[in-house]
């Protein structure tokens, strides 16, 4: 699974949790929808630090939370 993969999954999990749309976080985070769709588009790669800080200030959670999960910690080596 991709860094940006799990970024999507994770914000998903937030989401559900807090039984909110996407739609929703973009409008609380102050991110346009389109921005949050994007996001979700397995064709796009890149998501900046700054869109995933937005986000979560609208979820209320720091950034060392949202990363805090096995699934990050787990991560393969990027560099080949």
């Amino acid at each position: 699974m991709s860094v940006k993969d799990i970024v999507v999954k994770r914000f998903k999990e937030l989401c559900n949790e807090r039984n909110i749309k996407i739609n929703e976080l973009a409008n609380i985070s102050g991110v346009t929808p389109s921005t949050a769709y994007s996001m979700l588009d397995e064709s796009r790669r890149d998501i900046s630090i700054i869109t995933i800080k937005k986000f979560c200030d609208g979820l209320e959670i720091t950034l060392g939370e949202f990363f805090s999960t096995n699934e990050f910690d787990n991560l393969e080596q990027e560099i080949k």
